[in-house]
């Protein structure tokens, strides 16, 4: 059933990326096209709701959704329609249409933060700008991030997102660790890193810097950590300080935004950010990312104030038009909350995966919120995770099992060579499709 059942198409997938390897670095168009678990990319042809479809047509069951931003599944048609409609309009950029208006329109009736907002086409580039944004506001320099938390590839935040496991000292902020080669050393002086759900560590920081810290970003659900999830009073308190102090609270919902209902993880929480980064499911699959927030905050933006912000392809209208289609979608009676929703689906799935676990002998803890969702391999099953420092000690190697054995029947799910990533489904995966699933990873449980 596996896209490796065939020893002519791994040749020829072989073959495929060997060639590439003479034009592309290593390969590939980006690094993490790279599975691991697998030793390679995964080749394919197209994607079809919950499939990919790979050479010679063998459908696989999609359980990374292209890193998340695929929420309604592949070749949606309302999101093809409307990269269409962007299509026939002549992808026209520099002057205005009303589209961008309409979509923010839509973003500011279902996000508690966000009454002003911009556009942006990645995540990198919007929690950049946030930053900025916080900082011009504040006239500070400094930003607080959490152990274990994504916040893009720039230099301002590629700090600690993925370190050797250690338990921090309570109370105590964490030593920045560099997460890639090139960044200067100098960049850490403006970045300090405390443990996630440490709050007296988040008091300390603005006790040891006062009247430095512009701003402290999270990721309200750490999903590149698996799935850490806060107590909503943790959160609340967090948002306390940071106001408290004079700084501003980014809620970074490049991955958490709408998994659990159209007004996001700030929702869940009952907590309203400052300012609001969203991207990934907002456009299902198309470059789109929007900086969100209060009136105020925005307004420090170029050109009411004097954060720059502008880019050639900023609220292009491929994204636009695609994420016009996205919302209207989600927003249908029962997308979430009904018999087949998005909420009914993930207890299926996930009970189901901790069942097949159970049966088979494989320690696992698996922890999910929405529609996206962490596997611990090698922890206890019955134990929440709820600190980075744990999750980081998951078995990789048992991971890797898994993600081969999966592939080998027809299933795919991501991993990573360093961060423990992420797993997630959409709109597309109807009860019919969990049950195919949950079948087909029982087969590769068993195969383990």
């Amino acid at each position: 059933m596996g896209t490796d059942s065939g020893d002519g198409q791994a040749q020829a997938d072989r073959a495929f990326f060997a060639a590439a390897e003479q034009v592309l670095v290593a390969g590939v168009s980006a690094s993490a096209r790279i599975n691991p678990a697998l030793g390679r990319a995964v080749l394919v042809e197209r994607g079809d709701g919950p499939y990919m479809i790979a050479p010679g047509g063998t459908k696989i069951l999609d359980f990374h959704g292209g890193f998340g931003a695929s929420f309604l599944g592949h070749n949606h048609p309302e999101i093809r329609a409307g990269v269409e409609a962007a299509l026939d309009m002549g992808m026209v950029l520099g002057p205005e249409t009303e589209h961008p208006r309409r979509l923010a329109e839509k973003i500011v009736e279902l996000v508690p933060g966000a009454e002003l907002v911009r556009y942006s086409n990645s995540g990198s580039e919007a929690t950049m700008s946030a930053i900025r944004l916080a900082r011009a506001h504040t006239g500070r320099k400094k930003i607080l991030k959490f152990e274990g938390h994504f916040h893009g590839l720039h230099e301002l935040v590629n700090f600690s997102t993925h370190p050797d496991p250690k338990e921090p000292v309570p109370g105590e902020l964490i030593k920045p660790t560099i997460d890639s080669e090139g960044i200067p050393e100098e960049f850490a002086e403006f970045t300090l890193v405390a443990p996630w759900r440490d709050l007296a560590a988040v008091e300390n920081a603005f006790a040891r810097y006062p009247d430095e810290i512009a701003a402290v970003i999270v990721e309200p659900v750490n999903y590149n950590s698996g799935c850490l999830v806060a107590e909503k009073s943790y959160m609340a308190a967090v948002q306390q300080v940071v106001g408290d102090n004079g700084a501003l609270l980014i809620y970074d919902e490049i991955l958490s935004g709408f998994r659990t209902g159209t007004d996001c993880a700030q929702g869940y929480y009952g907590v309203t950010p400052d300012v609001t980064v969203l991207g990934k499911a907002v456009a299902g699959g198309m470059p789109l990312s929007v900086v969100a927030g209060k009136r105020g905050v925005m307004e420090t933006f170029s050109p009411l104030g004097g954060a720059a912000h502008s880019g050639t392809y900023t609220g292009h209208l491929l994204g636009i038009m695609a994420a016009i289609a996205v919302l209207e979608e989600i927003t249908q009676p029962g997308f979430y909350d009904g018999p087949d929703g998005i909420m009914a689906m993930a207890g299926k799935l996930y009970s189901g995966l901790r069942d097949i676990f159970a049966r088979s002998g494989i320690h696992c803890r698996v922890q999910g919120l929405g529609a996206r969702f962490g596997m611990y391999f090698g922890l206890d099953p019955e134990v929440e995770v709820k600190e980075y420092h744990v999750a980081a000690t998951h078995d990789h190697a048992l991971l890797s099992r898994f993600v081969s054995s999966c592939f080998a029947q027809g299933v795919y799910f991501h991993s990573y060579e360093m961060a423990l990533g992420h797993h997630g489904f959409g709109g597309a995966h109807t009860p019919a499709v969990m049950e195919e699933a949950l079948a087909r990873i029982e087969s590769a449980c068993a195969a383990m």
